[in-house]
């Protein structure tokens, strides 16, 4: 078996390789990434890209054909990966996350991939306060990014067949800990402000709602759909991931890393615009469908293994958001250096 993973030198791909690596002891794993985050390394004792059997360098805009010859399954996970990056940069989000994902489907297809996993979103359910939303809940992009994913979706169903099946992954917020770890989510932002400076502020008034999943059950989901029969979801299938006892306030979220982690204060911007962006999200399909395959990693295990991950790391800085923990910050200072153009594409000199 030969499977490809765009995107896998990102926040979310080492856990993926490491899961497939273990699933499918004899495939042929092969990744494909830009590169933007390659040198984020937290932690790990080699690079994680050392367990796939062939890595490209290279754009998903402009992804060679001959890459797909052999390739029975494409994790999709190339994408600008969350707000603040798509709403500085709107147009090349769509660019990436819409139109190159379906390009890259349209030739998977006429290769003779047999799977296409796609990394979707809850985040398309938007401002949703009422009640949990299923897989036919309307939807309310608020943000490019959550734009892109409603729009990829709606593409990708046509494109399906009997011998090409799309799974799309409606994840929930992402958390937890990675060989390439990003600050720039609810969770992990909460952990590092505790350890770093004892301090967790929030930047909303606290309340909106977020479906949160460790990167680990991510991976696990990926392997699942990955070789899921079509009898079970259909050719093309949108599904959420996660679990219901994963539904948090923000505020909640701060409470529980203060509980676990001695003598931290927590601060609400209580004179802060409301955020708009909540939701509850229903998993009710995803456990009919995956019993075998479902979350396992709880709220106070990934805030253990966030903790303990950065206490290794001697992790100590208070202004962590201005750092290279967070993804936008990397590509401005890419940018600056002159290294990347206003569409993110790099500079060759």
């Amino acid at each position: 078996m030969k499977i490809l993973i765009t995107g896998n030198m990102g926040y979310v791909g080492p856990c993926v390789i490491n899961q497939l690596r273990s699933s499918y002891l004899h495939a042929r794993l092969v990744g494909f990434d830009l590169g933007y985050f390659g040198n984020c390394i937290t932690s790990a004792d080699v690079l994680p890209e050392c367990k796939v059997d062939l890595q490209y360098f290279g754009d998903v805009r402009k992804f060679p054909q001959d890459i797909l010859r052999g390739v029975d399954a494409i994790v999709h996970l190339a994408a600008i990966s969350n707000d603040p990056i798509g709403n500085k940069f709107e147009e090349v989000t769509l660019d990436i996350n819409y139109r190159a994902s379906i390009e890259l489907a349209k030739r998977a297809k006429e290769a003779e991939v047999k799977s296409f996993v796609f990394a979707s979103s809850c985040s398309m359910y938007g401002a949703a306060e009422d009640s949990a939303r299923t897989e036919k809940s309307p939807l309310n992009p608020l943000t490019a990014y959550a734009k892109s994913k409603v729009l990829t979706e709606r593409d990708l169903e046509p494109l399906v067949g009997d011998h090409f099946k799309v799974t799309s992954l409606r994840f929930s917020t992402a958390c937890g800990w990675s060989d390439r770890l990003r600050l720039d989510l609810v969770l992990n932002d909460f952990v590092a402000g505790a350890v770093a400076s004892k301090r967790i502020t929030i930047l909303s008034d606290g309340t909106p709602w977020r479906p949160l999943i460790n990167v680990k059950d991510m991976a696990r989901a990926i392997d699942w759909a990955i070789s899921r029969d079509v009898a079970n979801g259909g050719n093309f299938l949108a599904v959420n991931v996660g679990s219901d006892g994963w539904n948090y306030r923000v505020k909640d979220l701060a409470e529980a890393v203060a509980n676990e982690i001695p003598g931290v204060e927590v601060s609400i911007n209580k004179d802060a615009q409301p955020d708009k962006r909540s939701y509850k999200v229903n998993f009710e399909l995803f456990r009919k469908l995956a019993p075998q395959h479902q979350p396992q990693v709880d709220l106070i295990t990934s805030v253990r293994e966030l903790k303990d991950g950065l206490e290794k790391i001697a992790f100590k800085n208070g202004n962590f958001r201005e750092s290279n923990f967070m993804r936008l910050n990397i590509l401005k200072q890419l940018q600056n250096r002159g290294l990347l153009n206003e569409k993110l594409e790099w500079i060759k000199k």
